[in-house]
């Protein structure tokens, strides 16, 4: 029984700490040219599976030929998932121009 427990204890260590966060870089053009900034949640549900609403980059991107596009799944998104236990998974898309 001792022993079953430090098992389910190294797991659930395990499981906390060997998580990582999602994240996706693109570059359209030749990048980004300044620091302006458009950030917009992606709305998905059953663990990221079905998409509700994501964002459109080229409408943030507001007619810019050069920008950066960094998709994330950052500490917020993880907490509202985790909180939804996975039925409701946002991620956040920054358009940077």
């Amino acid at each position: 029984m001792k022993n079953q427990k430090k098992v389910m204890a190294s797991l659930l260590l395990a499981s906390m700490l060997l998580s990582s966060c999602y994240s996706f870089t693109a570059v359209v053009g030749s990048g980004a040219q300044g620091n302006s900034q458009t950030t917009k949640w992606n709305h998905y549900v059953v663990y990221g599976l079905a998409p509700v609403g994501v964002a459109d980059t080229k409408e943030m991107a507001n007619g810019a030929e050069n920008y950066t596009i960094h998709v994330r799944h950052s500490f917020v998104n993880g907490l509202v998932s985790a909180l939804t236990f996975g039925m409701y998974t946002p991620t956040t898309t920054t358009v940077i121009k």
